[in-house]
């Protein structure tokens, strides 16, 4: 297998550790492409193991990109998602609000708990990745755990009745059947709307029963008679939803968080520059 087949058998690989650092694909896309000039550029004969020099050199580079990330999320205009990855099954792996506690992590305690706890690498190869001892990785991912525990699903949602959620909450959220609507939220519910000040979107999370139906129902006042298109159901970052062209032309995609039966949380991505990706890979 030639340098160029090799790199390309690894990439989705290389792309799965990367946005899960991110939470951007085009970030990740952008240290792939780093990953592969670095290793056109090294010393074959020093590559004892071309999947592990790769995942090392995406991990580095990924902290180089997570510093300035955060800067930029201090900016940032309205609540902050990570951009969506549709997908037709779930991946349990790393879920919406996972990334979004991934968030609270410093770079270190990030890199230390995907490497160890979603991608199984020992704490001996994390430590060549970070260039801290084994032990100091361990301790990292294990303050990770601390701070995010409760994030992963308790109780995985069967696929179609999730799917069953999805297209009622679609159908009564867009109806304006603000009564159905609220039978499925939990008492509760958050609502984060991610618009990055270049489409209307709410400016902070709404929470509770109460504020997020109201929330819903203004939007189905104001979108009456332009209510929009259902392209997919799918996956929205391992969470059951849906991808919608609204009344402005542009993508929008909605994932629910099930949990017991009811939603706990509504994820609404309306940056157009967070939906760029999806736009040619849904006609």
């Amino acid at each position: 297998m030639n340098d160029a087949a090799a790199f390309d058998a690894l990439r989705p690989a290389l792309l799965r550790v990367a946005y899960r650092m991110l939470g951007s694909v085009a970030d990740a896309e952008d240290v792939v492409q780093e990953a592969w000039l670095r290793w056109s550029a090294a010393d074959r004969a020093a590559v004892r193991v071309p999947e592990a020099f790769l995942r090392r050199v995406v991990t580095r580079l990924c902290l180089d990109q997570l510093k300035s990330a955060r800067a930029r999320r201090e900016t940032y205009v309205g609540p902050w998602l990570p951009d969506p990855v549709v997908e037709p099954e779930p991946a349990d792996d790393v879920t919406l609000p996972l990334l979004l506690a991934l968030e609270r992590l410093s770079p270190l305690e990030r890199a230390a708990f995907l490497l160890h706890d979603v991608f199984d690498e020992s704490f001996e190869t994390i430590a060549e990745s970070l260039d801290r001892d084994p032990a100091a990785c361990r301790q990292l991912a294990a303050r990770a755990r601390a701070h995010i525990r409760g994030e992963r699903p308790r109780f995985p949602v069967e696929r179609g009745h999730g799917m069953a959620i999805a297209q009622a909450f679609f159908a009564a959220s867009r109806g304006g059947d603000i009564a159905a609507l609220g039978a499925m939220l939990a008492e509760d519910v958050t609502l984060h709307s991610d618009g990055g000040g270049k489409r209307p979107a709410a400016g902070r999370v709404m929470r509770g029963l109460s504020e997020v139906t109201r929330s819903f129902a203004a939007i189905a006042r104001l979108l009456r008679g332009r209510q929009g298109t259902l392209l997919h159901m799918a996956y929205v970052n391992g969470l059951p939803g849906f991808v919608t062209r609204e009344a402005d032309g542009l993508l929008q995609t909605t994932a629910l968080l099930i949990d017991a039966g009811r939603i706990r949380a509504v994820y609404v991505m309306r940056n157009p520059d967070k939906l760029a990706h999806l736009d040619g890979a849904l006609h």
